[in-house]
């Protein structure tokens, strides 16, 4: 075993993590840019795809916490050069997430119709809502396997044949897209907003199959269940109750965004909607370096060498802020043309320029806060995390708003939020990262 931290080193992982984090905003920011160009009635449309994108988005990062798990536990015996001790945990976790998965999708389908007025969705934004959802929620069990799945790999040192999944993913959702959507003249119809949901469940299907062809044939993970609980099961669920009260509480803060934005009006949410997929995919472009955060502190914690955590930290911490930086500019550079991508609509393309700025300022702040929260999934202090994220949430994001709203200041106020409660985020974990990891090199 190595502790390299050099720059090719880390980017091996990073970068095909970065490529294979980019999928689920992808799919998401496709539906956004070709229904937001659809011919009729594509303001309506566009605010039900980011209502139901924020829920549906909810679910998956509240339960597709098991790749963070999974990565920490299996990265740490590998670091310690014991994974043959761990091999059976995976399969009775992917277990867990799939029958959870199942649990959620029979109790929400149901009530689609209330969870997307208690977004504030209403007339005919509520109706678009209910249609979208009622078909992608059956996606919703392949996309959490295939995380799990990936935390697997990662733990494993590998962000290879992740990368490939989420590119063959990405690429098919695009493809379908256009199809489902705009419709083949003399062979398919449009099927407007439901084509594209129609389009994300075939991708993720896929993604799924794939996942698991390359899991049986490319690593010594068995995914045989047996009825003897793994050791580590009970550590495992722990660090996912933690991270799923931690993702309660950060999608507290996605909801009061989002019910918000629905409140001020259909062009306030359209233009919501364009500015979270846009700070979505930064923030998943990032996630490579964050990802390799994860995957090598886990394994420099299980080798207990603490001299080259505390070097990835500092090199992670250069990289992720140049990364920012550069998104950043090049969203400053291409400001009117990206609005444009995705709605010709005058209303929404205004509300939209009026807190775009706010968006690209964020991306280096963001990218610092996702590497050192990407650390600490890795060394499995999830407990920390969550605690930070329900204080930050509780005393910052929310308060921040409710002041700004009242000023009557609407998008700016939630990106004023955002902002400020990255900050809450970021900043203790790189006080308390030193503070403990320092004095022991």
């Amino acid at each position: 075993m190595t502790s390299n931290t050099s720059f090719k080193n880390i980017n091996k992982l990073a970068i095909p993590a970065l490529i294979a984090g980019i999928a689920e905003p992808l799919l998401s920011i496709t539906d956004t840019a070709i229904i937001g160009n659809i011919n009729e009635n594509a303001t309506e449309s566009l605010a039900a795809v980011g209502i139901v994108g924020a829920f549906i988005s909810m679910l998956i990062w509240v339960f597709g916490q098991i790749r963070s798990a999974i990565s920490s536990i299996i990265s740490q015996y590998v670091g310690a050069n014991k994974l043959d001790e761990v091999k059976a945990l995976p399969a009775q976790a992917i277990a867990i997430v799939v029958l959870g998965s199942l649990f959620v999708l029979a109790i929400s389908y149901p009530f689609a119709k209330q969870i997307f007025q208690f977004y504030n969705a209403s007339d005919s934004v509520l109706e678009y809502c209910i249609t979208y959802f009622k078909i992608r929620i059956f996606g919703f069990p392949f996309s959490l396997f295939v995380f799990a799945v990936f935390g697997i790999f990662r733990g494993l040192q590998n962000t290879y044949y992740p990368m490939i999944i989420a590119i063959i993913g990405a690429l098919l959702n695009v493809f379908l897209d256009i199809i489902f959507v705009y419709g083949v003249e003399g062979y398919i119809p449009a099927m407007n907003i439901e084509g594209a949901a129609y389009a994300s469940i075939i991708a993720q299907i896929v993604m799924a199959i794939i996942a698991l062809v390359l899991l049986i044939k490319k690593t010594p993970i068995s995914l045989k269940i047996t009825f003897k609980v793994h050791p580590e099961i009970p550590r495992l669920l722990g660090m996912i109750a933690n991270l799923f009260v931690r993702t309660i509480a950060l999608n507290t803060a996605l909801y009061f965004a989002t019910s918000y934005a629905t409140d001020y009006g259909k062009e306030y949410i359209a233009a919501y909607t364009i500015g979270i997929n846009i700070w979505l995919l930064g923030a998943f472009m990032v996630d490579g370096y964050s990802s390799a955060g994860n995957i090598l502190s886990g394994k420099f914690l299980g080798a207990k060498d603490y001299k080259s955590l505390v070097e990835l930290s500092n090199k992670l911490l250069k990289y992720g802020l140049s990364t920012g930086i550069i998104i950043g500019i090049v969203g400053a550079v291409f400001y009117n043309f990206i609005g444009q991508i995705f709605t010709k609509d005058p209303a929404v393309l205004e509300q939209f320029y009026n807190v775009f700025w706010i968006v690209l300022i964020t991306q280096p702040i963001s990218a610092i806060t996702f590497i050192f929260d990407g650390m600490f999934k890795g060394m499995g202090e999830m407990k920390y995390l969550r605690n930070l994220l329900i204080l930050s949430t509780g005393l910052v994001f929310i308060p921040t708003l409710l002041v700004f709203d009242y000023y009557d200041l609407k998008l700016t106020a939630i990106w004023i939020a955002f902002t400020l409660w990255m900050i809450a985020r970021g900043l203790p974990l790189i006080i308390r990262f030193r503070k403990k990891f320092l004095p022991l090199i």
